[in-house]
């Protein structure tokens, strides 16, 4: 997924590599984990887990992810941002099968998916499908995030599970020199949240999170993944300047290098657990 992330956005020459590295673990474990339900033969299921990529600069990661599953041809990435493509700079639902909601606008996602996630309890009860929204912590900073947080307290919606992606950059540098996010888990609590916090490049720690978070109905859940701005590409790791850059040529030879020698040691690994 990042060797895909790094591949379009260099393709299409703009674009948001930072954030989009940073949550790619958390995408792999919600679209590959079998904790979401989300099949890619039935987009149209009333009874599955929606998704909202409420931080939609980060369209990259996302379009990547549904390529793993099949909803986009891997060779189609490499439209992104192209005139006419269906994979626009942020998710168009209009155009690409499996994007729930038109994102870009920051602080909004939150206050869809708990509108999404209470119109649906009333609409199921009990069964009714979770929804999952990403959020930045740039994004936190934005007082319609703090509104959704209290609304879906109030309406205790158990179904409504939101990941941070917490690498503590944003585009004008540390999140903490522009306005301070923090203490996260404390501030999310005390708006009626159950928090989780997790290192956010830890799939299987990540994968174990959202199924306690799936499991917990009493209200809301907060998974606050620690992350590394940029994360695989050693030279653009915690470096704020890589949120809305494209890399040129030879930076993205050096990434990908980069990239297939991770993927290849990673393989590595797997065939040797797989024989013991």
């Amino acid at each position: 997924m990042r060797y895909d992330i790094v591949s379009m956005v260099s393709a299409a020459g703009s674009g948001h590599p930072g954030g989009s590295l940073s949550s790619a673990d958390i995408m792999a474990a919600l679209f590959l984990s079998g904790i979401m339900n989300f099949d890619a033969a039935r987009l149209d299921d009333p009874a599955r887990d929606r998704f909202i990529l409420s931080k939609g600069h980060a369209a990259p990661v996302l379009y990547a992810a549904l390529a793993q599953i099949g909803v986009i041809d891997r060779a189609e990435l490499s439209t992104l941002r192209k005139l006419g493509s269906r994979l626009q700079g942020h998710p168009d639902c209009l155009k690409l099968p499996g994007v729930e909601v038109s994102t870009g606008s920051l602080g909004q996602g939150l206050s869809i998916g708990a509108g999404l996630a209470l119109g649906l309890r009333m609409s199921c009860g009990d069964d009714a499908p979770n929804v999952f929204v990403l959020v930045g912590d740039g994004e936190i900073q934005e007082g319609q995030i703090w509104e959704a947080a209290e609304s879906a307290s109030h309406y205790g919606l158990g179904n409504l599970v939101a990941i941070l992606d917490y690498n503590n950059l944003q585009i004008d540098g540390c999140c903490s020199d522009v306005m301070e996010v923090g203490p996260v888990a404390a501030r999310w609590q005390s708006f009626g949240w159950h928090v989780i916090e997790v290192d956010g490049h830890d799939i299987e720690a990540i994968a174990e999170a959202l199924e306690e978070a799936v499991a917990y109905k009493d209200g809301p859940v907060m998974v606050v993944a620690r992350t590394v701005k940029g994360k695989g590409v050693s030279f653009m790791e915690n470096q704020a300047g890589w949120h809305g850059k494209a890399p040129d040529a030879e930076q993205t030879a050096a990434a990908l290098s980069e990239l297939e020698a991770a993927c290849k040691l990673a393989r590595e690994e797997m065939e040797a657990a797989n024989v013991r």
